[in-house]
């Protein structure tokens, strides 16, 4: 077995909408487990219904659910609800991210689906919480941005309040999700015993934010908006050259060297203002006055090639579709093609982490929706000796 196939044999009951319980379970289904998404039958996931579309089929619902099996079930019903049931006490991994409470009405909450499975990890995601005062509460990705204290921080100073472009709160939640999932199905195969995981989208912005809380904490003072700029580092930020912008950031004293001779100031060097970090940092305005003073001589790539020379981080500043196409993005393979259940085919970022340099493929392409009930559900039918029919399972 290859570390990407680690969590073969691990079975997963999907039971989620939109992208932060959806990009947990693909998390999942990349290292190898098997992760059955269940849909309702009218209309499936939320994100099919997400432009852009190939022939009918959404690439965002695509992006998300690579390497997974759909069966339609309608919760509402209660042959269809007796077959979740069944197919939550035959997995390792439940994953649901419905407000708090709703799970339990239907039946399919921790505590009753752990008596009949105990070995069960059970993860649910939510906007706060399984409990406190704002657990019931729902939340989207902006909601919880603004909340969290993101869109404080995010934007230009005395600018008007701005998210961040990707939507961090859901998939910071996903992945912090997979985690702990990981680690208890760990404990799971040592002890016998799953786990009920709580994950807050709130509690997950927050852990990514620890510069900022920490910040909050030690100086007593909220983190302000910086734009591309640093609170402790300097030059750290997007500078203007001529006729455009490019990313560097020079994080120590060595770097900082390095810089002023790729721009013909050695002289900055003994600045008392640009002495150290600290220094440089406090006084970063009239830093990048005096840099971009420098930088409006040339473009972009001109000043990309004196840095990398130097051994300076720095970077443009890229579209999608100019870093999907860097080299080194196709050096490691992320972008790989995908068909898609309609008979089209695309594209789509594929798992960015390599083992023993190879980088996973997609071992299954998006499903249509509800394409595995005959698969999935007869196969659970007859282990249990059943020949119900489910109102919204038909193959």
């Amino acid at each position: 077995m290859t570390p990407s196939a680690a969590l073969a044999g691990i079975k997963v009951l999907e039971i989620c909408n939109v992208a932060a319980g959806p990009f947990c379970g693909m998390l999942l289904a990349d290292m190898g487990a098997d992760v059955i998404k269940v849909e309702n039958p009218e209309g499936g996931d939320t994100l099919r219904s997400w432009p852009p579309f190939s022939d009918g089929y959404s690439e965002n619902f695509a992006s998300l659910n690579r390497n997974k099996r759909s069966v339609t079930l309608n919760l509402k019903h209660p042959g269809d609800l007796a077959l979740a049931r069944d197919l939550a006490l035959s997995v390792d991994v439940l994953i649901e991210n419905n407000r708090p409470g709703v799970m339990d009405r239907l039946g399919l909450g921790y505590a009753a689906l752990s008596r009949g499975n105990p070995r069960l990890v059970y993860c649910s995601i939510s906007a706060y919480g399984q409990s406190g005062p704002r657990a019931q509460e729902g939340g989207f990705d902006l909601t919880i941005q603004a909340m969290s204290g993101i869109m404080s921080v995010t934007g230009e100073p005395g600018g008007e309040p701005v998210k961040c472009g990707v939507p961090l709160a859901d998939f910071s939640a996903g992945l912090y999700g997979a985690f702990a999932i990981a680690s208890a199905l760990r404990a799971a195969a040592a002890t016998g015993q799953g786990t009920h995981i709580d994950v807050p989208m709130l509690g997950a912005t927050l852990g990514i934010a620890a510069l900022q809380t920490s910040e909050f904490f030690g100086s007593g003072k909220d983190p302000a908006k910086l734009g591309s700029a640093h609170p402790r580092n300097a030059p750290y930020q997007a500078f203007r050259c001529k006729n455009g912008y490019f990313g560097m950031a020079a994080g120590n004293n060595a770097l900082w060297k390095s810089v002023c001779q790729v721009v013909g100031r050695a002289d900055l060097v003994a600045d008392p203002r640009f002495v150290d970090t600290s220094a440089r940092a406090r006084n970063q305005a009239e830093l990048r006055g005096i840099l971009e003073t420098v930088f409006a001589a040339h473009e972009a790539p001109h000043w990309l090639s004196r840095f990398r020379e130097a051994g300076v981080p720095c970077a443009p500043i890229n579209t999608y579709s100019e870093v999907l196409a860097d080299e080194q993005v196709a050096h490691m393979g992320w972008v790989q093609p995908l068909d898609l259940p309609n008979g089209a085919r695309t594209r789509t970022f594929g798992p960015p982490v390599r083992f023993d340099g190879q980088t996973s493929a997609v071992r299954l392409r998006p499903p249509a929706l509800g394409e595995h009930n005959a698969e999935v559900l007869d196969a659970l039918r007859a282990g249990l000796g059943r020949g119900d029919t489910a109102q919204g399972a038909e193959a």
